[in-house]
């Protein structure tokens, strides 16, 4: 029997009054998710929704030849799966996963019942689909604006936020596919930050090895995310 204080890892379900939780409690599974594993596709109805807990999920716009670009990240802050709640039912974007670990898995049926019950469960969702927003529009603005070096310096610490340790299991290639940018590009730049001591990549695995340096580095992006993810979903102004 899993139990209620299980579901704190991740932020939105331990954010959840305990009434709001126990509904739910029967009908969470546990899951594991592997890396490049697809959770929706463009044009298809999501079943259910993932709320991460150790693992990261990329939501991606794809294009017809192929190419593809990040346009938000999510893991234990929020869920996969809002436009089942918000009445689109599908989304154009791709959900792929970035790092492999546990989510949680909910038929999304159940959790559109829980959101039009117009609880404490809806307020908690339709804050955090600002937040995504909020994401996926900076991140739009940093892809324009902002150098190679800049948006590989967010996409790390973006990534580092969700994940439990200072390292990641990324190609360069993956990468490059992420921020939309030429893998040429990526490598550059990760071997300036390598040489400047912040990170050390090897075979596919990236370590953050001088966090406070990365943050120096990155443009304001990163910040605003950040700040507007705590703004709107902070204990204190949630419930």
């Amino acid at each position: 029997m899993l139990e209620l204080s299980n579901f704190q890892q991740n932020a939105l379900l331990g954010l959840l009054p305990e009434e709001e939780l126990s509904r739910l409690l029967p009908h969470l599974e546990r899951v594991t998710l592997t890396l490049g594993q697809s959770l929706s596709e463009s044009g298809q109805q999501m079943k259910y929704v993932y709320f991460p807990l150790d693992s990261i999920v990329s939501l991606l716009c794809v294009m017809e030849n192929g190419a593809s670009t990040e346009i938000a990240v999510v893991g234990h802050e929020g869920v996969v799966g809002v436009s089942l709640f918000m009445g689109g039912e599908t989304t154009p974007s791709r959900a792929i996963v970035q790092s492999a670990g546990l989510a949680y898995r909910l038929k999304g049926q159940l959790l559109k019942n829980e959101f039009y019950r117009a609880g404490p469960m809806q307020r908690l969702l339709l804050r955090y689909t600002q937040a995504l927003l909020t994401q996926m529009a900076q991140t739009a603005v940093c892809n324009r604006h902002h150098s190679v070096d800049q948006q590989l310096c967010r996409w790390l610490l973006l990534s580092l936020d969700r994940l439990p340790g200072d390292e990641l299991v990324m190609t360069q290639e993956l990468i490059a596919n992420m921020l939309g940018v030429r893998r040429e590009g990526v490598t550059e730049s990760a071997g300036k930050l390598q040489r400047a001591g912040l990170i050390s990549y090897n075979r596919g695995r990236i370590k953050v090895i001088d966090r406070p340096g990365l943050e120096a580095r990155v443009c304001e992006c990163y910040a605003v995310v950040k700040d507007e993810y705590y703004r709107l979903l902070n204990h204190h102004n949630v419930m």
